[in-house]
């Protein structure tokens, strides 16, 4: 097999550690997402999806049951039930996610910052996004996130699961009363927007902001798998990023 990178696709420098161009250099495969990364991208996911379809509910409840009294059925109360208790876990898994960023190699850290400062990542970023429109006929290959997925992944999941656990534990708090932890550790949101509603209605559309960004990111990453010729699903998997020379074809 012929050595990878080819002339007219390097690695971009700003995205690999010097170690990852050595190592790339040589072979086609890098270890890029470390166990704890994975284990949290795919709890973040299940937590998330419970989120959405229960919170989904809790905005726009079932129909009343047709057999039996209300008070000898519980659905809506699993449901909320179900929901705070993957809200719980999404926050523990994020501050866990949070200190592996500290601890882990610099791929964990690409999450929590977008490099504003470099001219490079943003011509990069609109090549990404001229790539993703059919606008570019060669994709660039990345060893970690490209630079289009560093700043998505950080204003819908960074900032998203951010506003959401923050809002989401605020309207929690309410219900867990003053002297709770949680109402300690978040009722003060209420005096910022002076109700429980207007809460609600914060809370809400950053659903739907995820919900965007699930969809797309699901998409993109199935896209890029067949056409950038390099792993993207498998990698969150074995945490190996695999890449194809066009020329072994």
């Amino acid at each position: 097999m012929t050595s990878w990178p080819p002339p007219s696709a390097p690695v971009p420098a700003h995205d690999a550690a010097p170690e990852d161009l050595a190592t790339v250099n040589r072979q086609t495969s890098i270890y890029v997402y470390e166990a704890p990364v994975r284990l949290w991208h795919w709890i973040n996911a299940a937590s998330i999806l419970v989120l959405i379809v229960t919170g989904y509910f809790i905005g726009s409840p079932p129909p009343t049951m047709i057999i039996g009294e209300a008070y000898e059925q519980f659905v809506f109360g699993y449901i909320r039930f179900a929901h705070f208790a993957a809200g719980q876990v999404l926050l523990i898994a994020f501050l866990g996610r949070i200190y592996w960023a500290m601890v882990g190699n610099h791929h964990a850290r690409q999450l929590f910052y977008v490099p504003f400062w470099k001219a490079d990542f943003w011509q990069e970023v609109l090549f990404e996004l001229r790539w993703y429109l059919f606008l570019e006929k060669e994709p660039k290959k990345y060893v970690g996130h490209n630079p289009l997925a560093q700043v998505a992944m950080f204003f819908f999941i960074t900032l998203g699961v951010t506003f959401m656990v923050f809002t989401g534990f605020a309207l929690y708090a309410e219900g867990a009363q003053e002297g709770s932890l949680t109402h300690d550790l978040f009722g003060w949101m209420h005096g910022l927007t002076w109700n429980s509603q207007r809460m609600h209605t914060l809370h809400h559309p950053g659903m739907w902001w995820i919900v965007i960004f699930m969809i797309i990111h699901i998409y993109v990453a199935i896209r890029e798998d067949i056409m950038s010729r390099q792993s993207i699903v498998s990698t969150m998997i074995s945490g190996h990023r695999t890449f194809k020379d066009d020329r072994d074809d």
